[in-house]
């Protein structure tokens, strides 16, 4: 019996292992991170570009976010896939870089060529990156 619970046990540790690597986007994912300053240097260097923000309107507004991001928060993304271009790139990014992993899945199951920033805006702050605190 304590071969098959030392089995059992490994095979759920391995399972959960696999689980935690494909949440955080670094295994099985249809999409590409990058870190803040690579983001930059996208942005700066490809005008076929959408740049898009999935945290809540608050956010975006009270926090700032990257010049000429499009706002779709997550929870509204799935439904509003018709708003973005599937012919142009898409650089996903959120407040820590959760959700735009969430996002990142949602936008590459559907066909889209997706990149996810790493660490969010949190991140692009910390290399001292522009932030916008313009509405749109």
């Amino acid at each position: 019996m304590k071969r098959v619970t030392d089995k059992l046990f490994w095979i759920v540790l391995v399972l959960l292992g696999v689980y935690i690597l494909y949440s955080k986007g670094y295994i099985m994912a249809n999409f590409e991170s990058v870190d803040p300053k690579s983001a930059y240097e996208m942005i700066e260097n490809n005008e076929n570009l959408i740049l898009l923000d999935v945290r809540t309107p608050d956010e975006f507004k009270h926090d700032g976010h990257i010049e000429n991001a499009k706002l779709i928060p997550l929870g509204q993304l799935a439904q509003n896939l018709n708003m973005l271009d599937k012919s142009k790139k898409v650089l996903v990014y959120c407040r820590s870089g959760s959700r735009s992993v969430s996002a990142s899945r949602i936008l590459g199951n559907n066909g889209f060529n997706v990149v996810n920033m790493k660490g969010g805006i949190m991140a692009w702050k910390l290399e001292k990156l522009p932030v916008s605190m313009e509405s749109h």
